[in-house]
């Protein structure tokens, strides 16, 4: 995805023009995603990961956003808690990042592909009681 696509989303052009940068969308879908309980963070993908340390900030981190001829496609790495149903937080996550998009941008999403890369286990190491003489 080119840093230059923006979309228009101005109905009435008698004011100017309103454009939306992906990189907005990439924001408010991970903001929308990390609200759903069960969700523990977000996590880019291989490239995303790669970018980051070579110095770009990604600050859609776990969010990837391409715009194709048909629309908006949206795709969501995922680390999910440990214990909860992946398919039921996987739709809460669709549900939320659609809605949020809708309210904010009055943009229509086409697909959003959840993509759970890991479970979060909650560590419960037990502390090492010591004796007392």
């Amino acid at each position: 995805m080119s840093d230059h696509h923006l979309l228009n989303v101005s109905e009435d052009s008698s004011l100017g023009r309103v454009e939306i940068a992906p990189e907005v969308i990439e924001v408010i879908a991970g903001i929308a995603a990390n609200e759903i309980s069960g969700v523990a963070n977000m996590r880019g993908n291989i490239a995303s990961n790669v970018t980051e340390r070579l110095g770009k900030k990604k600050h859609g981190k776990g969010v990837k956003v391409e715009l194709s001829e048909e629309g908006i496609l949206i795709d969501v790495y995922t680390v999910l808690d440990y214990g909860i149903s992946i398919p039921k937080v996987a739709e809460k996550i669709q549900d939320s990042i659609r809605s949020t998009l809708k309210n904010m941008t009055a943009l229509e999403i086409i697909e959003i592909n959840v993509h759970v890369v890991a479970i979060q286990i909650e560590d419960k190491t037990v502390e090492p009681k010591t004796e007392t003489k």
